[in-house]
């Protein structure tokens, strides 16, 4: 059990990566973004709160049409 705990936190600790500055260019061209059109992303949010918003989705009041 011990050997696990020790290895488990072997994999926490290595899988830490830091960036060097040379390389921030790289991560922020547009093709690295999780969403680069932020438009549709903010689209995408508003529909998906107005469509869930009945059980609780995002954190939205109201529902329906997604006007508010």
């Amino acid at each position: 059990m011990k050997l696990l705990g020790l290895l488990v936190l072997a994999l926490m600790l290595g899988g830490c990566e830091t960036v060097a500055p040379w390389e921030r260019g790289t991560l922020a061209k547009p093709e690295m973004q999780w969403q680069t059109d932020t438009m549709e992303a903010r689209l995408k949010g508003q529909l998906y709160n107005s469509k869930e918003a009945a059980s609780g989705g995002g954190g939205a009041a109201g529902g329906g049409c997604g006007c508010n």
